[in-house]
């Protein structure tokens, strides 16, 4: 493999608590030999497992940053046995920007992987977490929301079918998680092995993403299960024990997205009408919305039912709809 352009002053293999950042490599008009920033916190004390902990891979999902900007304040590495790299704006140019993409190169770092070495600053910082992170990771948590256009039932996900090991390794992180939701995944939306917990997977490693809300606004429950489920990871994995550590309310659920012809898209522009709610149950025939003809008013609204049944795992935030747009995904309890 091409070795990577991106660098940083950090000694990912030194001890104690330290913060810095990856520099990706970006020549503009302005700045020939600039560098873009990704603030990056290793915490680290002797020896044992290593968590890659990541949020900001899309930009304008908060709850994970806020969990890990908290996380990574709080913790000293006199507490800790092994090793924490926490990544909270992964993706900074699109953190910055309060987008879902890099305005740099118009990148979507989570179906960027596993990159390229001398690509775009979002290839680029693909193949440096393939190339350099994963190698050291005993196991990855990729925090993630809905950003502006979707709202998800607050949720891990599973990438599944990557050899027994490999998934026993995933449901026991799910299950040690514990959002209300587990839901395993094949990555249909994202395209094979493109997202980083797919990518992670596909190398042995066990990795989850958690959706955890989305609207791009904070949610407090959402916020809530990021901070508690990463907690309770680390202690599981014998790295660090919070001294307020919260066990689940309930036990996760376990489901399994169902496949995409049955997730309900938009068939024209308009204005998207919901009648139904991330994490509720649905059947078959079930009226899902109305969408309505702002261009045509006097046509009457074009009504939306459910081609299948099971749970909602996320809906369309936005009521300005065009056609193509994902309205509702489902998936099924197991």
């Amino acid at each position: 493999m091409t070795k990577s352009m991106v660098w940083s002053g950090l000694d990912l293999d030194g001890e104690g608590k330290q913060a810095d950042y990856l520099r990706i490599p970006h020549s503009v008009d302005t700045s020939a030999y600039g560098w873009v920033p990704v603030p990056l916190i290793r915490i680290r004390n002797g020896t044992g497992p290593t968590a890659l902990l990541c949020a900001g891979n899309h930009g304008d999902e908060y709850e994970g940053q806020i969990a890990l900007l908290d996380l990574a304040r709080e913790i000293e590495a006199k507490d800790v046995r092994g090793c924490l790299l926490i990544l909270p704006g992964l993706n900074y140019p699109a953190v910055a920007a309060g987008r879902r993409v890099s305005p740099l190169d118009e990148g979507n770092l989570n179906r960027s992987f596993p990159g390229q070495a001398q690509g775009t600053p979002t290839q680029m910082l693909a193949h440096y977490i393939t190339d350099m992170l994963f190698p050291r990771a005993d196991f990855v948590i990729d925090l993630h929301s809905g950003g502006r256009s979707l709202e998800y039932a607050h949720c891990g996900l599973g990438h599944y079918g990557r050899g027994e090991e490999t998934d026993t390794k995933i449901r026991e992180l799910l299950e040690v998680f514990s959002a209300p939701w587990s839901i395993l995944t094949q990555g249909a939306g994202g395209g094979g092995d493109t997202t980083l917990y797919a990518a992670a997977a596909a190398r042995g490693i066990p990795a989850i993403t958690a959706e955890l809300g989305g609207g791009a606004r904070v949610d407090p429950v959402g916020l809530r299960h990021a901070a508690d489920g990463t907690r309770r990871a680390l202690a599981h994995w014998g790295i660090w024990t919070a001294p307020d550590l919260r066990t689940p309310e309930t036990p996760t659920r376990l489901a399994r997205t169902l496949p995409r012809p049955t997730s309900l898209y938009a068939m024209h522009s308009g204005l998207f009408e919901p009648f139904c709610q991330p994490g509720e149950a649905v059947q078959a025939g079930q009226p899902a919305g109305r969408l309505h003809h702002h261009e045509q008013p006097l046509l009457p609204p074009t009504a939306l039912q459910f081609s299948a049944s099971g749970v909602i795992s996320c809906r369309r935030a936005l009521a300005h709809t065009r056609l193509g747009d994902c309205l509702y995904h489902l998936a099924e309890l197991l």
